[in-house]
């Protein structure tokens, strides 16, 4: 009797030792998680629905986001972040790593534009209506134009409009566009600059008094993506790359304020600037 019980038992571990493995090999099978390493203001669309719909698209792929502001994600990159896509919010930071190395060839894209703009608090009666009008707050939030885009952005046209030495002197600078958004929404700044998307994200609590002029900045505000060099899983993390190009995710992007990319418009942009300089020259 006691023979048959060892034997059973025996019996019991053999199976178990050859179908707990391969239950394991079963869960992981097949399954990739891909990294994106994405502005700070493209956390809500992504999160919320481009990624949820991209995953219930493609089975066997899990895609996580890490964001912050574009200058630090460059940051990270460089010293290893083992990141599959970069989607940045500005070309400085895109253009910086593609000269390093870190940037598959021919894979980045241009894929959103924005709009920089000032902002309030929801219950603010401060008279806010227009860029000039920001030297009239007390405290503004800004982004550190040393690493964030909107900082950057926000700099370009406050110089622009020579406002920067006044501005700059009642700002705190944020170290991502997010950061800058909570400020004034919580009234701990009057007054802030963000993008038009992150502003729309927190409507009830801020409200959008002007957008950066007419010819303040240079060129639009351009989010384009790539997929990184080092990346293990090519097909994807261009999967991806595709989806985001797609039409079904350009409409979600315009739910969240973002204005799908369109090269023609801007190549017509750029070649009318072009041929009025050349008549002025003349």
């Amino acid at each position: 009797m006691k023979k048959r019980q060892i034997a059973a038992i025996l019996a019991g571990i053999m199976t178990m030792s050859l179908t707990v493995p391969a239950l394991a090999a079963n869960e992981t099978e097949g399954e990739v998680t891909l990294l994106i390493a994405a502005a700070a203001s493209l956390e809500y669309s992504m999160e919320e629905k481009l990624i949820p719909l991209f995953e219930g698209q493609n089975p066997g792929v899990k895609v996580e986001g890490s964001y912050d502001s574009s200058g630090k994600l460059q940051t990270q990159i460089e010293e290893g972040m083992e990141a599959d896509l970069f989607f940045s919010a500005a070309t400085k930071q895109m253009n910086a790593l593609t000269e390093e190395g870190y940037i598959k060839e021919d894979s980045e894209k241009k894929l959103l534009e924005n709009k920089i703009v000032a902002i309030v608090p929801k219950d603010s009666d401060l008279e806010i209506n227009s860029f000039e009008d920001l030297v009239k707050a007390d405290t503004i939030a800004l982004g550190d134009p040393a690493s964030v885009p909107a900082g950057q952005y926000a700099k370009e046209a406050l110089t622009s409009l020579d406002l920067w030495d006044a501005v700059s002197a009642k700002a705190s600078f944020g170290t991502n566009v997010t950061e800058v958004l909570n400020w004034v929404a919580e009234g701990s700044a009057d007054a802030g600059v963000v993008y038009a998307t992150d502003a729309a994200a927190r409507a009830e609590d801020v409200e959008v008094k002007a957008e950066a002029p007419e010819g303040s900045l240079e060129k639009p505000v351009i989010y384009p993506a790539a997929i990184l060099e080092r990346t293990e899983h090519s097909e994807e993390a261009e999967a991806f790359l595709t989806f985001l190009q797609s039409e079904e995710a350009g409409e979600i992007f315009e739910e969240y304020g973002f204005t799908p990319y369109k090269e023609a418009e801007e190549t017509e942009t750029e070649t009318e600037t072009n041929a009025a300089s050349e008549e002025v020259s003349e």
